[in-house]
């Protein structure tokens, strides 16, 4: 598994657009989206096409803090 860092925004009802910012481990770009977009949509109640992603990079493993994103890339 690689860690990516995906940044974006997505629709919020009080301040119009809100900016995100997730760190997340998957095998490669297109699944690192899709679960960005099932997370995303499931934790604030949001439609895909409510979320933007404006950029998708990969972390190196020193870069990476979150706790969770560490451990399942093996760190």
């Amino acid at each position: 598994m690689k860690a990516f860092l995906i940044k974006g925004t997505h629709a919020d009802k009080r301040q119009g657009r809100q900016i995100f910012s997730v760190e997340m481990a998957a095998e490669d770009e297109a699944s690192v989206r899709e679960k960005a977009l099932s997370t995303l949509g499931s934790q604030h109640k949001l439609k895909r096409r409510d979320i933007e992603i404006s950029e998708i990079s990969e972390l190196s493993a020193d870069k990476v803090t979150d706790h969770v994103v560490k451990y399942q890339i093996g760190e």
